[in-house]
């Protein structure tokens, strides 16, 4: 049975992809329909849970015998959430913000078997601790277009890892997949990696 069943990663982020594709399994990519809703009043880590549920549940509907991978990682600063900046403004709003402070990287994931129903939810939290940017090191990295559509307006894993003092916890968490905590998840489902 377990040969026929696919693995679906439900999300269209190429870093999600590239880090599935790090533990060899073999999986598609179908990100489904799933609008994400920030106004509600559950702790970040359930929150985060949720919106990883909501995405599963969505791509599920559309196969019989699937593992569906779905995650949502956002940034929580001094209680406030602090989304994908969209433009350079907001990005340099963003990033004024978390300079020279500590944030938390909080990752939900939820992997759902669609033969069995069987799911399980999860939330990864990482500490960032920023350097003290200067405004002129702010604006010479969000020129380089990398803050935009990245949670918090910065990447750990490109230019953006020059803006960070130290981070406690895991590393790809805050790219947006906490490979581990995922790997660990899957042997629950029959999935082995190593």
């Amino acid at each position: 049975m377990f040969d026929k069943r696919k693995i679906v990663l439900a999300s269209l982020s190429p870093r999600r992809r590239e880090l599935l594709a790090l533990t060899g399994l073999s999986f598609q990519v179908d990100a489904g329909d799933y609008e994400e809703k920030m106004t509600s009043h559950l702790p970040p880590r359930a929150l985060a849970r949720r919106l990883s549920r909501g995405k599963a549940a969505a791509v599920a509907r559309k196969y019989a015998n699937a593992l569906i991978i779905a995650a949502d990682t956002f940034i929580i600063y001094r209680g406030e959430f602090l989304g994908k900046p969209h433009t350079a403004k907001e990005a340099v709003r963003m990033l004024r913000i978390l300079n020279g402070g500590t944030h938390s990287v909080i990752t939900g994931f939820t992997i759902l078997d669609t033969a069995t129903g069987k799911m399980t939810s999860r939330s990864v939290e990482t500490r960032v601790y920023f350097r003290k940017l200067s405004s002129r090191e702010i604006l010479a990295y969000v020129r380089s277009k990398e803050p935009l559509d990245k949670a918090g307006g910065y990447a750990i894993q490109g230019l953006g890892s020059l803006l960070i003092r130290s981070i406690e916890g895991d590393y790809f968490n805050v790219i947006g997949l906490p490979l581990a905590a995922v790997a660990e998840a899957l042997k629950d489902f029959g999935v082995f990696i190593l």
